[in-house]
């Protein structure tokens, strides 16, 4: 696959502060910018991390074309000796990140980029983008798959998705965290996610009658025939032309699927259909502008539904379309190699940042594997294990917990390294185990659909002294 060249998707702002930058005695300054992210979609309890390995791509693929050039200098507004620099642009410093699929909580860093600060400005866009999109429709994925308990969830939102790159990279992220499988079937060809899908509506429209659309699909696929039953009645056609097929060619572990009416008492009432006519093992897939409280009630309803396919409130993350990431200066290194800490003050508590070059921890209890609690530290900082730790509630202070049997594990891991990536890149399926078993690590009352149970997120000591300092400094 041909890399599109991405390096002109920027905000015109990275140029002029680069032109600036080149210009001034800034050129050369080593800079740190943290990601992170301040609120969690839909109010849930976590999100999940995606999107790095299309960062990657982006960095290593970062050149300035003729064109690109001929184009900032009809702008009239850079300096002819910037525009000689770019024809050699690339990136040359350093990147740590949390690896897809991890589990993360607002206010902690989720990459980190060290480099010179022409080159840790001009990023910041495409950066954020991909973070941003993939890590949403993760998230919402996630919450989704929760809600179905277990019962598999197909991915059915390509047409209704924000371009085509919201369609692949969100079947992408969508497989990450859970869905079984997407109906973008590039999807498949690019990253692994299986294509699934059987039939339209027009598919039965297009025969003479219903039973011969379903007849003629069962003597094409008749290892994969999952008929759509809702193009005219479910209960009086289309289930009972559907159950006529499946008899016809012996099919007896096919499939039906509902798109439409009162979708837990049509799958009441097909279960019975179904199995009455001696196909137990027939599953009923439910589609329909569904989302995770739809589907929490629906099970809740006790419908006979057997697996979900789930479209335009997935690949849009429509109840909550934001992820919010922001990249943020955090520190300048002095030509000594001395860091100076920088910090962005606000009247909104919320947009105040934390200082420094940093480190996430993860902190696990032993017993039982579960995590307990993220801490925020300085880069040279190490957490003693042997030692107990109280981790407080950053918003509530009096609140605070001790914890004395645990471990502690770095979040973020180098990927890369004076411009060459050094991060052992895992494939899709890979990272989807990954993500399953750091979801596993998570306390059920985290990833409750509502009023979830707060994750502690605190910071150092160290950390939150020289926060304190900056602020009353300012």
């Amino acid at each position: 696959m041909t890399q599109e060249n991405y390096t002109m998707l920027c905000d015109f702002y990275e140029l002029t502060m680069g032109n600036g930058y080149f210009l001034s005695d800034k050129k050369d300054t080593v800079t740190y910018f943290d990601i992170f992210f301040r609120d969690i979609p839909d109010g849930g309890g976590y999100a999940i991390a995606a999107g790095l390995d299309q960062v990657i791509d982006y960095i290593e693929n970062l050149r300035f074309t003729p064109e690109d050039i001929a184009c900032l200098r009809q702008k009239g507004c850079f300096d002819e000796r910037f525009l000689t620099y770019l024809q050699h642009f690339s990136f040359t410093g350093d990147i740590w990140a949390v690896p897809e699929g991890t589990p993360i909580f607002p206010g902690e860093p989720i990459l980190t980029v060290r480099a010179k600060a022409i080159e840790a400005q001009f990023i910041e866009t495409f950066l954020l983008l991909t973070l941003n999109h993939q890590s949403l429709i993760a998230t919402k994925t996630s919450r989704i798959v929760s809600a179905a308990q277990g019962r598999p969830v197909a991915e059915f939102g390509s047409r209704r998705a924000h371009g085509t790159a919201g369609a692949i990279l969100g079947a992408r992220a969508a497989y990450i965290a859970g869905c079984a499988s997407s109906a973008c079937t590039i999807a498949e060809e690019r990253y692994g996610v299986p294509a699934s899908g059987t039939m339209a509506h027009s598919w039965v429209q297009m025969f003479d009658s219903e039973f011969e659309a379903f007849d003629t699909y069962c003597s094409i696929y008749p290892h994969n025939a999952t008929l759509l039953v809702d193009t005219y009645n479910v209960l009086n056609s289309g289930v009972p032309n559907a159950i006529k097929a499946f008899h016809k060619h012996n099919i007896t572990d096919g499939g039906v699927r509902i798109d439409s009416g009162d979708l837990a008492y049509l799958s009441i009432q097909v279960r019975k259909m179904l199995d009455k006519a001696g196909l137990p093992n027939c599953k009923i897939v439910a589609s329909n502008s569904l989302d995770e409280h739809i589907i929490r009630d629906l099970i809740a309803q006790g419908a006979k539904i057997d697996a979900f396919g789930v479209g335009e409130r997935l690949i849009t993350a429509r109840s909550s379309p934001v992820f919010g990431g922001v990249y943020k200066l955090c520190a300048v290194e002095k030509e000594d190699g001395t860091i100076v800490p920088k910090i962005k003050i606000s009247e909104n508590v919320g947009k105040i940042t934390n200082p420094h070059f940093k480190k996430v921890y993860r902190l696990f209890d032993k017993a039982t594997g579960k995590a307990m609690a993220d801490q925020i530290c300085l880069h040279d900082e190490e957490i003693d294990e042997t030692k107990p730790l109280t981790i407080f509630d950053p918003d509530y202070t009096w609140k605070q917990k001790t914890l004395t049997d645990f471990c502690a594990k770095v979040l973020l891991v180098p990927i890369f390294q004076g411009g060459v990536c050094v991060y052992d890149r895992p494939s899709v399926p890979e990272i989807r185990a990954y993500c399953q078993k750091q979801m596993d690590a998570l306390w059920d009352e985290v990833k409750r659909l509502d009023n979830p149970h707060k994750y502690y997120v605190d910071l150092s000591e160290k950390l939150w002294r020289l926060k304190r300092e900056l602020l009353n400094r300012h």
